[in-house]
C-alpha cells in the first residue's frame, strides 16, 4: 500500500547484482524499499546485532562464507528476521535445502522483477509474523500444560494412545503410548472409559463425565472431557481428551456434606452472610432460635430479620472489628420472628477466599437469655450479702459526716457576708466537694441495688485502688490492708460492676477468715501465658493476662473441701452468716470474662486467690520484654514432683531446650536417685508438697549428702514461715507454681551462672 516502507538488508558481494536489484526496486511505486547492501556475512551479522530489518536478501556464496552454512549462521543470529535466499540457476537445490532449514523463500538471479521481489518480501514478512505468533501460542500452551494438573492425550480409532502430556494413573507417557485402557487399568474401569470414548467416536459429539480409576495408590476420581479428533476432510479419526484429578475436591465435597449435617444437628444457631449482610447459610438451630425458616432467611439482610434498629451501633462496631482482626465475640440483643427479644453470645469469624480476600462472615449464636437471668438473680442476691451491708453502713456514716460539712459550707457565706473573695472561693470549693461526696454515696447505693453495665476496656489498677479505699475505711483496724499494683498493669475488657463485686467478695471472705486480725494483700501483675503454662492449667489459653492476687493470713481452707468452695450454696459459715453464693458468683463472673481462678490454701497459714483475666490492647505503658533463656549444654536436672502430668511437661520442656532430666515422684526416690547420679546432676527442681517425705525434709537430706547441691524449690503456695525454713536450709531460689517455661529456664540459668 502507498507509504509502506520495507527495511531490507541485502547480503551480496557481486556489485552488478546489487545494482540490478536497486534498479528493479526504483520501478516499484507501491512501497518504499530502504535497501542496506553489505558484501560479507560478518558485516551482515554486525548489522543484525544492532539493527532490526523487515527482511534479509541473502546470497549463499560470499567471500567469508559458502553454501548452506551461510544461511544457518544468518538464521541463528536473527531468528525473527525472515530470510529470502538469492541463488543462481544451478543452485536451486541448495536454496531448497535452505528453505528446509527455515528460509521463507528463494529467488533465482536473472529471473527477478521488481514486483516479484516486493511480493516475495511481503509474503516472507507475513509468513514470519504468522510463524512467530504460532510459536508463541504453542509455547504458552506448553507452559500452561506443564504448570497445570490436566492430563491431555489423543487416541486413535482403536482407542490406542497416540500422544500423552502430563500422564496420570501412575504411568509414564512412554508406558501408555500404543496401548488401550484395558492394558493399563482394571477392566471394570476400562470398560466404563471405553464406553464413553466409543460413544464420541460413533456420534462425533463430545461429552464430559466423572470417572473413577483404581490405581496402586487407591481409587482416584477424574473429570474427563472427550472430543472427536477430525482430519482435513472432517472425518473422525480418533479422540482428544482432557482429564483432571478431582479426588481432593470429592473428598472436600463429602466432608462439606458431613459438616453440613453436623451443623444442622448443632444446638447453636449458625449462619453465614456476605459482606453486604445478605444471609447465605442458616442452620436448623437458627430456625429454632429465631423462628425464620432457612428458605425465608436466605438472601435477606440480617438487619431486617434480627434487629429492631436497622443499623445498631454495636453491630457496626463488631463488623469493623471482624474485618480488621478476623474475629469478634460478645453479647448481642436480637429479636425473633415473633418480635421477642433474646440475648445471645455471638462469635464472628471472617471467611476468606483462596487469595486471602474477605468474602463472608460465619456467626455462631448461643441463647444466653435464661442464663443471664439466673446470673442476674445470683449477682443480686450476692450484692445484698457482700455489698449491701457495707453500702448501707458507708452511706449512713458518710451522710452523717457530709451533712454538717455541706450545711456549714452553705451557711458560712451567710455568717460572714463581708468575707473576701478568696475565702468565698474556698467555701465554694468545700461545698462542691461535699456534694461530690454525697454523689459518691448515691453511686454506692445504686451499685448495691444492682445497676448493670456492659463490657468496656477497664484499667484494673483504678478498680483495685477504689476497693482498697473502701476496705481501709470499713474493715476492722486489726486487719492491715496491703496494696501492690504496678503503674503499667495491662487493661482488660469487662464489666466494672462485676469485677468490683469479685474483688469485694474475695476481700469480705478474707476478712471473715481473720476474726482476730491479720494481713489482707491485694496485688496485680502482667503475665504472658505460654504453651507450657497452658498445659499445666487446662483453663488457661496462650496469651496476655492481667492477674489479681487476693491473699490473707487467716484460718485457711481444709484440703478436703477445697474442691467444693466454688459450688453454689456451699458454705462453711454458720446458718445466717452467708448464702454460699460468694465464690460461685466469683467463678461465674470470671469465666464470663474469659478468665479463670486459681486458689491455694493452707490451714492455719492463709489463703490466696489468683484471678486471671485476658488482657486487651490499650495498656498505659508497654510491658518490657521478658529476657530469653539461652540454650543449655546438656546439663542434667533432677525433677521431683508427684504429679505425672507435671513430670511429663517439665521433662519435655527441659529436654526441648537441651537439658537432660531424671524424674522422681517423692522425696525418698529423689534422695536415692541423687545419691546414684550425684556427679551428673547439675540442679534439683524440688516440689515442696510431696507424699511420703515432704520436699523440705528431702532438701535437708540432699544438703547433708552434698552441701553444695543447687536446688530450685517450687510450690503452689508458700507461707512466710516455710520460706524462712527454706532459707535456713540453704535454699534461696523459689519458683511459685504455675510458671512459664521461660521463667523456669531463666531460674535454672541464673542458678547455674
Amino acid at each position: 500500500m502507498a507509504g509502506e516502507i520495507i527495511k531490507v538488508l541485502l547480503v551480496e558481494d557481486n556489485p552488478g547484482d546489487v545494482l540490478l536489484l536497486q534498479e528493479l526496486l526504483k520501478d516499484v511505486t507501491a512501497v518504499v524499499v530502504d535497501l542496506i547492501p553489505v558484501e560479507q556475512l560478518n558485516e551482515a551479522l554486525n548489522y543484525l546485532s544492532n539493527n532490526s530489518f523487515d527482511v534479509m536478501l541473502l546470497d549463499l556464496s560470499l567471500p567469508d562464507s559458502q553454501g548452506l552454512e551461510t544461511f544457518i549462521k544468518a538464521h541463528n543470529q536473527a531468528k525473527s528476521t525472515p530470510i529470502i535466499v538469492l541463488t543462481g540457476i544451478n543452485d536451486e537445490t541448495l536454496a531448497l535445502r535452505a528453505m528446509q532449514q527455515g528460509a521463507q523463500d528463494y529467488l533465482v538471479k536473472g529471473q527477478v522483477t521488481g514486483d516479484l521481489l516486493v511480493r516475495c518480501m511481503r509474503y516472507a514478512i507475513e509468513r514470519q509474523r504468522i510463524e512467530d505468533a504460532l510459536r508463541q501460542s504453542e509455547e504458552r500452551f506448553r507452559v500452561a500444560l506443564k504448570n497445570s494438573p490436566i492430563f491431555v492425550f489423543n487416541q486413535d480409532e482403536e482407542l490406542r494412545y497416540t500422544w500423552v502430556y502430563n500422564p496420570a494413573f501412575g504411568f509414564k507417557a512412554e508406558e501408555m503410548l500404543g496401548k488401550r485402557d484395558s492394558e493399563l487399568i482394571p477392566l471394570e474401569n476400562a470398560h466404563h472409559l471405553t464406553a464413553i470414548k466409543l460413544s464420541v467416536l460413533v456420534t462425533g459429539v463430545g461429552t464430559r463425565d466423572e470417572v473413577a480409576i483404581t490405581t496402586a495408590q487407591g481409587t482416584r476420581y477424574y473429570d474427563l472431557t472427550v472430543e472427536p479428533l477430525r482430519n482435513e476432510s472432517q472425518q473422525v479419526i480418533g479422540i482428544t481428551c482432557a482429564c483432571i484429578d478431582i479426588s481432593d475436591r470429592k473428598l472436600a465435597d463429602d466432608t462439606i456434606r458431613e459438616q453440613a449435617a453436623l451443623l444442622d444437628i448443632a444446638t447453636d444457631a449458625i449462619l453465614v452472610r456476605d459482606l453486604e449482610n445478605k444471609i447465605l447459610y442458616w442452620n436448623k438451630a437458627a430456625e429454632n432460635l429465631y423462628g425464620w425458616q432457612a428458605a425465608e432467611a436466605r438472601g435477606k439482610n440480617t438487619s431486617e430479620l434480627l434487629y429492631d434498629d436497622e443499623h445498631p451501633p454495636e453491630i457496626e462496631a463488631a463488623f469493623l472489628n471482624v474485618i480488621r482482626k478476623g474475629k469478634w465475640q460478645g453479647e448481642l440483643t436480637k429479636v425473633t420472628k415473633t418480635g421477642k427479644e433474646i440475648l445471645v453470645s455471638s462469635r464472628w469469624n471472617l471467611v476468606c477466599d483462596g487469595q486471602g480476600k474477605p468474602k463472608s462472615i460465619l456467626t455462631v449464636d448461643t441463647d444466653i437469655t435464661e442464663k443471664k437471668r439466673l446470673e442476674s438473680q445470683l449477682f443480686r442476691a450476692q450484692r445484698l450479702e457482700s455489698i449491701g451491708t457495707l453500702a448501707s453502713g458507708i452511706a449512713h456514716d458518710l451522710n452523717n459526716i457530709l451533712t454538717p460539712i455541706l450545711a456549714g459550707a452553705q451557711l458560712l457565706p451567710l455568717k460572714f457576708p463581708d468575707a473576701d473573695e478568696r475565702t468565698l472561693h474556698l467555701l465554694e470549693i468545700l461545698e462542691i466537694n461535699a456534694k461530690r461526696g454525697a454523689d459518691l454515696v448515691k453511686q454506692v447505693l445504686s451499685f448495691a441495688r444492682g445497676v448493670e453495665g456492659k463490657h468496656i476496656n477497664l484499667q484494673l489498677r483504678h478498680l483495685i485502688m477504689e476497693v482498697a479505699k473502701v476496705l481501709k475505711e470499713t474493715f476492722p483496724k486489726s486487719i492491715q490492708v496491703s496494696i501492690d499494683v504496678p503503674q503499667d498493669l495491662w487493661m482488660i475488657s469487662g464489666d466494672g460492676t462485676q469485677i468490683h463485686q469479685v474483688l469485694m467478695n474475695l476481700c469480705v471472705n478474707a476478712r471473715d477468715a481473720m476474726p482476730n486480725g491479720g494481713t489482707l494483700s491485694i496485688s496485680a501483675n502482667n503475665l504472658y501465658i505460654d504453651e507450657n503454662y497452658a498445659r499445666m492449667n487446662l483453663e488457661a489459653q496462650v496469651g496476655p493476662y492481667a492477674v489479681i492476687t487476693v491473699a490473707d493470713t487467716g484460718v485457711g481452707i481444709p484440703r478436703e473441701i477445697l474442691d467444693r468452695i466454688f459450688e453454689p450454696f456451699f458454705t462453711t459459715k454458720e446458718v445466717g452468716q452467708g448464702t454460699g453464693l460468694g465464690l460461685s458468683t466469683v467463678i461465674g463472673i470470671i469465666k464470663s470474662h474469659g478468665g479463670f481462678v486459681n486458689v491455694h490454701s493452707e490451714v492455719g497459714v492463709g489463703t490466696e486467690f489468683q484471678v486471671y483475666l485476658p488482657a486487651v490492647e490499650g495498656m498505659e505503658t508497654p510491658s518490657p520484654e521478658e529476657p530469653k533463656a539461652i540454650a543449655a549444654s546438656g546439663e542434667t536436672i533432677l525433677v521431683v514432683d508427684d504429679e505425672p502430668a507435671i513430670q511429663d511437661i517439665i521433662r519435655t520442656s527441659l529436654e526441648t531446650h537441651n537439658y537432660k532430666t531424671i524424674i522422681a515422684g517423692d522425696g525418698i526416690e529423689a534422695i536415692a536417685l541423687y545419691a546414684k547420679h550425684m556427679d551428673q546432676i547439675s540442679i534439683v527442681l524440688m516440689d515442696l508438697m510431696l507424699p511420703t517425705l515432704d520436699g523440705l525434709t528431702a532438701i535437708r537430706t540432699l544438703r547433708k549428702i552434698n552441701p553444695k547441691v543447687k536446688i530450685v524449690a517450687t510450690s503452689g503456695l508458700m507461707s512466710s514461715n516455710k520460706l524462712e525454713a527454706l532459707a535456713e536450709s540453704g535454699v534461696t531460689t523459689f519458683l511459685p507454681k504455675p510458671y512459664t517455661i521461660n521463667e523456669l529456664l531463666l531460674t535454672i540459668q541464673k542458678l547455674n551462672s
